[in-house]
């Protein structure tokens, strides 16, 4: 897992409210160097395989987290006055083709981390099951006519 850090920059003192990230989490996708065998037999039983990890043992979560750096507002904080400016973390998504942001609570942060990672792990195992299925489908009409060919 590896993060990307946004360097800080100057607001101008008109400006009260402030959203500047300082990193986001960022997964990789998922390679698809999955070698796929010939033979329906030896496709169906990975194709089993991956589908018996497909149980969930947590929440699924489909979203992008980061952490944000913002001014609350109030004119007596310190982030009013040039100091450290506060860290909070914030969840987004998508909701009927809207984005939409919402505030994670401090000590939801680790498991909202675990929910989102398996939703990633779903998402890879779900592709390669797709990559299965195709390989199942297109070596379907091959394998029937070296089976009839064999009689």
């Amino acid at each position: 897992m590896s993060s990307v850090i946004f360097r800080p920059f100057r607001i101008p003192p008109l400006q009260r409210f402030s959203y500047k990230p300082l990193y986001v989490l960022h997964f990789p996708a998922p390679e698809s160097s999955m070698r796929i065998p010939d033979h329906p037999t030896l496709i169906r039983q990975m194709l089993r395989g991956r589908l018996n990890k497909l149980s969930c043992h947590s929440p699924v979560l489909a979203a992008s987290f980061c952490t944000l750096a913002v001014r609350c507002g109030r004119s007596a904080c310190r982030c009013g006055h040039g100091g450290p400016l506060h860290t909070v973390q914030r969840l987004t998504f998508k909701d009927r083709g809207k984005t939409r942001t919402v505030h994670v609570p401090k000590d939801l942060v680790m498991d909202v981390r675990l929910w989102i990672a398996e939703h990633k792990r779903l998402k890879a195992l779900l592709q390669e099951i797709h990559a299965l299925s195709l390989a199942l489908v297109r070596t379907h009409v091959r394998h029937r006519r070296r089976k009839a060919g064999r009689r």
